[in-house]
């Protein structure tokens, strides 16, 4: 398979760069991956890049949007951050990636049993943490059940991964409000942003 070059990407739409993700998603889980010379991609991609989407992931090990999607080199923009919140310069990240670079499709991926948000979840405090355990914290609050107190900590791992999905939802309601560069491309039909949770049990990803 070869990498993205101008014209591939200029002929892809939101929809057909979300597929994309979506056939790469299936071949990862089925373990079918798409035979690529990652060695040609270096070379072909030395002289320009031409990805047709954005990620924004966890740090997490487990979570890998380029062998989760079954990508290569030059295919997607990679943003990883605990969390998979946004800020100012994610988001300038993600402008640069949309309205500068060509790319389609801007995903904010989840995962199950994200460490962050269970720190959020249990109100973690340590060194320079806290303050991106605070920006997660608002998604634990949006989930109103359980009410007890008791089954809102990271041992309840059907809550944690409630807030998860809440964490994606806010991320998503974020870009739209605080990026007017982000916001008008998709109202234009140019992007798409799209939320979605990887199953870190099984591979799969489960698009919102």
């Amino acid at each position: 398979m070869k990498a993205q070059t101008k014209e591939t990407q200029a002929a892809m739409i939101p929809a057909s760069a979300l597929q994309a993700l979506k056939d790469g998603n299936e071949r990862f889980v089925n373990n079918q991956m798409a035979n690529r010379n990652l060695n040609s991609q270096v070379s072909d991609t030395a002289s320009g890049q031409y990805p047709f989407a954005t990620v924004l992931h966890c740090i997490d090990s487990r979570v890998s949007a380029e062998l989760l999607f079954d990508q290569g080199i030059g295919d997607v923009f990679s943003i990883r951050i605990a969390g998979n919140f946004v800020n100012e310069d994610i988001l300038g990240s993600m402008e640069f990636a949309c309205k500068l670079a060509g790319t389609k499709l801007v995903v904010v991926l989840g995962h199950t049993a994200c460490g962050a948000v269970k720190g959020a979840c249990d109100h973690a405090r340590l060194g320079n943490l806290t303050a991106l355990i605070h920006k997660i914290e608002p998604a634990v609050a949006a989930v109103k059940q359980p009410a007890d107190d008791e089954q809102r900590t990271s041992k309840n791992i059907d809550f944690v991964n409630a807030v998860s999905k809440k964490n994606v939802e806010m991320a998503i309601e974020d870009i739209r409000h605080r990026s007017s560069v982000l916001k008008e491309m998709e109202d234009n039909g140019e992007i798409a942003v799209v939320g979605a949770m990887y199953d870190i049990a099984d591979g799969k990803v489960h698009w919102m």
